[in-house]
């Protein structure tokens, strides 16, 4: 009798999930959220700037005592958006948020006191809450849009804190001016609790989302039955959550690489421009070019509108190449790299115009065209990054890119005053923050390489 041998069995291999669906409309209602939420952010960081003239004068206190004040908004920032990065892989992006403007709420409190310990805790604990702000919320960005479609949310993400500052300066200098400083402190903790109960009912988590990732992963078809889908328990839940980042390269390898080092540095030069403008451009404004407050706001708000300008049209651009197959260094580097440089540039040259015109010319481009670089250095790390590190490496980065503002406005101050007069004070203020740029954004330009890191470090590209 012949012997016919058994047919293999047949095993098949696990399948890789579809690509989640994009959900138009829901993901531009959480990006209207954000964008919201970023206004707000960048208002409660304005406030003081705008504020700053009459409260140095109730309190009298010096320039450098002010910039103190200025400057403690900054030694939580870093740290938190550090802690809360490393560890949002463990926490809801939407939960992040709902917390962070409540505690925004709380902040301006303090300012009521108008005493300056009162108003250096009220900074402290603004700045703790703040701190992860714009990282989680391109953290929850990245978790409703595909890599594809990122460039456009990045850059209205961003565009929202220009557009809080535009839309904030006008009108919380007249309730500086007609209610009193303390009035728009009051009028900015109403606005974020009044943001917290729109987002407690519209905000989730997104599709592309490391949690949505792992649920995914976690259920796949099991193996020898393709197509059956299976719900995984909770041991297994967690099984997969450590497959899933076990398989991404090490945090250390992934920030030390090339790109995202480079973004960190246009990151460090933007965020030195940002702080100076945040603390001192009021101020300078009033003091330096005999601009009336009222004035001076329209004229911040006139930067932050073209700061908005520039971010609604260059990563556009640079989306629209990528689309085309032409993302690169030239796409991504060399375009925040030059926000930076430019920025810096006619920060230098500020200090010797003397018409009008000039002056007012080269603030707009000192203080705008560096905003460029602030959502393309995220765009730039989560090409190169895998989802389900994207939180702590974001976190890391937006920690370290905004190291300036913990001491810049200090610096700031400490040069106006310790100078023979403050247009000395002033000029070499200005001069050492456009150095410190023009290194930035030069190595930046230099450092940032997407394809080729992405392909090094399993990055979505």
């Amino acid at each position: 009798m012949a012997v016919h041998p058994l047919p293999p069995r047949r095993t098949s291999a696990p399948e890789t999930p579809d690509p989640p669906a994009y959900d138009r409309r829901r993901a531009w209602l959480i990006l209207a959220m954000v964008v919201a939420f970023m206004m707000i952010n960048y208002a409660d960081k304005s406030v003081l700037g705008l504020a700053a003239v009459p409260l140095m004068d109730e309190l009298a206190i010096d320039k450098s005592t002010y910039g103190l004040i200025s400057s403690s908004f900054y030694v939580l920032f870093s740290v938190s958006g550090l802690v809360v990065g490393l560890l949002s892989a463990r926490w809801s992006t939407r939960t992040m948020l709902l917390v962070m403007a409540a505690l925004w709420a709380v902040a301006q409190l303090p300012a009521l006191v108008a005493t300056v310990p009162a108003l250096v805790a009220g900074r402290l604990l603004l700045g703790a809450a703040e701190g992860p702000a714009a990282s989680m919320s391109m953290h929850t960005l990245y978790g409703w849009f595909p890599p594809g479609r990122r460039g456009m949310p990045s850059a209205l993400q961003i565009g929202g804190a220009a557009l809080g500052t535009a839309v904030a300066a006008p009108v919380l200098t007249w309730f500086i001016v007609n209610l009193g400083w303390r009035s728009a402190f009051v009028a900015l903790a109403i606005t974020s609790a009044a943001w917290c109960l729109v987002w407690y009912a519209v905000g989730k988590d997104g599709p592309y989302s490391a949690a949505a990732q792992r649920a995914a992963a976690g259920a796949a078809p099991a193996s020898g039955t393709p197509g059956t889908p299976r719900t995984p328990g909770a041991g297994e839940r967690n099984g997969t959550r450590a497959t899933v980042e076990a398989s991404a390269p090490p945090l250390s390898r992934l920030l030390l690489s090339g790109t995202v080092v480079g973004s960190v540095l246009s990151a460090f030069g933007a965020h030195w421009a940002l702080a100076v403008s945040s603390a001192w451009l009021p101020v300078y404004l009033q003091t330096q070019l005999d601009l009336t407050a009222s004035t001076a706001s329209v004229a911040v708000s006139a930067v932050s509108v073209l700061s908005l300008l520039l971010l609604l049209s260059v990563p556009a651009l640079v989306d629209r190449r990528k689309r085309h197959g032409r993302a690169g260094r030239a796409a991504d580097g060399i375009a925040q790299g030059a926000a930076v440089l430019v920025s810096g540039a006619a920060l230098a040259l500020l200090p010797f115009a003397e018409q009008r015109a000039a002056q007012l010319a080269l603030v707009a481009v000192a203080f705008a065209a560096h905003a460029v670089a602030i959502p393309l250095h995220y765009v730039t790390t989560a090409a190169v990054v895998p989802a389900a590190r994207r939180g702590p490496v974001f976190g890391v980065v937006a920690a370290t890119g905004t190291l300036p503002g913990m001491f810049v406005p200090y610096l700031t101050g400490h040069l106006v005053d310790g100078a023979a007069s403050e247009a000395t004070g002033y000029a070499i203020a200005f001069l050492l923050s456009a150095a410190v740029m023009a290194v930035c954004g030069a190595v930046a330009m230099l450092a940032i390489r997407p394809d080729r890191d992405a392909r090094a470090l399993g990055g979505e590209g």
